[in-house]
């Protein structure tokens, strides 16, 4: 039986430990990325970290959100999602900065849903197009670039229209369970994935430089935590399934970080000029 920490309240030390778990579970999702987001400020290169990973997280959260209202789950859980897109956005404000003053040479802007003005002048530039000739109108919609755009507008608008179309699309089969219980497999099966991207990229550059590995050891950490607070909490199964998937990607990036260790090495004395 729990001790009673005050009779007028009745605080249990249940209580206490309950909310400390919700607490963790809220600022726990974001700690990680501290360390990235400092190592980004201080190199001034993005390139090491995947802006995919921000994608990952930005969608499965929202889907996380649009979850809770065909199946209610705990708070903490939905606040945790709602902080974790707004640290999104802040990662991806920093990144897109950082690339925007690394470019040597000055490439056209590349952006969501081109503005026909900024992109009719570049182009007029580009084909020397002057005074009352009018230049095509142009919308860069290439997915060749999407999520690879220069501006961070842009990001902030696919996840506007995103949020959009699965609002409306959750109002409309609301009352469709097996919709409902979709969603919640599609939100957590996205954030399980959250390290795919940075394993791509690692295994493509055959190297970790650029990526924090606190972030990663913090991700692991994290993820342990609250693959268990989901059994222990009783959370939907899609959650502790989905939990368990997260750590297995984790440990796998973990082992790239040992294993691509000496190319990291000479990455980063290159970097250094050593």
């Amino acid at each position: 039986m729990d001790w009673i920490i005050s009779d007028e309240l009745g605080l249990t030390v249940g209580h206490l430990v309950g909310w400390g778990a919700a607490g963790a579970m809220i600022v726990g999702g974001i700690a990680p990325y501290i360390p990235q987001y400092r190592q980004i400020k201080k190199t001034q290169d993005a390139e090491g970290f995947s802006l995919y990973v921000c994608l990952t997280l930005l969608i499965a959260n929202t889907l996380r959100i649009l979850f809770w209202f065909g199946k209610r789950y705990e708070i903490p859980l939905l606040i945790q999602s709602i902080v974790m897109n707004i640290t999104m956005f802040i990662m991806i404000h920093l990144c897109v900065n950082v690339r925007k003053k690394n470019q040597i040479i000055r490439s056209r802007e590349r952006i969501f849903t081109a503005q026909p003005d900024e992109t009719a002048r570049w182009l007029g530039q580009q084909s020397g197009v002057t005074g009352g000739e009018k230049p095509r109108r142009f919308y860069d919609m290439d997915r060749k670039y999407f999520w690879a755009w220069t501006d961070f507008q842009s990001y902030v608008d696919c996840m506007l229209v995103f949020s959009v179309l699965g609002a409306a699309i959750t109002y409309l089969l609301i009352e469709v369970a097996p919709f409902v219980e979709f969603i919640g497999f599609l939100a957590l099966f996205t954030e399980a994935m959250l390290g795919a991207p940075q394993i791509a990229k690692n295994f493509q550059t055959k190297s970790t430089e650029g990526m924090s590995v606190s972030m990663v050891i913090m991700w692991t950490c994290g993820d342990i935590f609250k693959t268990v607070y989901f059994v222990i909490r009783e959370a939907p199964t899609q959650f502790w399934v989905c939990g368990s998937l997260q750590v297995s990607l984790d440990v796998v990036i973990l082992l790239q970080v040992w294993w691509y260790r000496h190319n990291t090495a000479a990455a980063r004395r290159l970097r250094r000029g050593d």
